[in-house]
């Protein structure tokens, strides 16, 4: 079966799945939302199943396909695009679906169309997007936002300690999921990071973890992030000991510190759009 944007292999029979989404895109600040598909599809072992075709939601010349050349021989050309992937759990528990995309760059409500048709044969009820964004938070914390679909919903999040965003501006393709769902029948949850500014560069495997737990605790389904977990140890430690040395981060820090304990921290915006941003990368140790 294959739609003229998804192109479907094998149409698997799944048991009320739910379906997570992560893009890489303007929705993925820190790629916490394209790590997440990647880590869900490692750790639960999916098997992919259908693709996105390239010609038909993206703009090359915005999305350039990225190419592999060694010492003059071509060894590969990889467009973007997207692929989805199942996870068959035993009887009696939900399956899930995992769909991995650069987000589409054309046609966005054909591409919810097809979504949606997709996930009308799977026999998905719920569909989950992912999503982060720079803020003004320190890298201790891990803060998660959501938007839900029903009053339900937001109060279900509420117990977990998401936020509830109250947003006005310009939107991702999750807002348009989001209000598509509704219309043909399905629930839908956008989930999104707020991650510190000054850690461009580098991956907050603290946020993933807790991401992870989160979806987990939302789809009943077991994730062991230990190991994301011990990443973020090592990095934490090396943030802390930079942090130490660096008066410029520390003045950052001790800003949004402030700003935390007043309980605002909107008069920091600026540092967001002013080009003058850390990349604490460039000083962090290479691995």
């Amino acid at each position: 079966m294959s739609t003229q944007g998804i192109q479907i292999q094998d149409l698997l029979q799944l048991e009320k799945p739910l379906m997570i989404a992560g893009f890489d895109g303007w929705g993925n600040a820190l790629k916490i939302s394209s790590a997440m598909a990647t880590y869900l599809v490692r750790k639960l072992n999916a098997r992919q199943f259908a693709t996105i075709h390239p010609d038909t939601f993206f703009r090359y010349d915005e999305a350039r396909p990225i190419v592999k050349i060694e010492d003059g021989l071509f060894k590969s050309l990889a467009p973007p695009g997207g692929s989805f992937y199942a996870v068959q759990r035993t009887a009696g528990k939900n399956d899930i679906v995992i769909l991995k995309a650069d987000e589409p760059n054309l046609r966005w409500y054909q591409f919810i169309d097809e979504l949606l048709s997709l996930c009308r044969n799977l026999g998905v009820g719920t569909i989950i997007t992912l999503g982060s964004m720079y803020d003004n938070v320190l890298h201790t914390d891990r803060v998660i936002s959501g938007v839900a679909s029903t009053e339900d919903l937001i109060s279900m999040l509420k117990e977990k300690h998401v936020n509830s965003i109250s947003y006005h501006g310009p939107s991702a393709i999750h807002s348009i999921i989001q209000a598509e769902c509704p219309r043909e029948g399905f629930e839908c949850i956008s989930l999104w990071c707020h991650c510190p500014f000054y850690l461009q560069g580098t991956t907050h495997y603290g946020i993933l973890s807790h991401l992870g737990a989160l979806l987990s605790s939302l789809g009943q389904f077991e994730l062991d992030t230990a190991d994301l977990e011990e990443s973020w140890k090592g990095l934490n430690e090396q943030i802390e000991e930079l942090i130490k040395n660096n008066a410029e981060i520390q003045s950052i820090i001790s800003e949004l510190r402030k700003l935390k304990v007043r309980g605002s921290t909107t008069t920091m915006k600026g540092s967001l759009k002013d080009g003058k941003v850390i990349n604490i990368s460039d000083f962090l140790d290479p691995k």
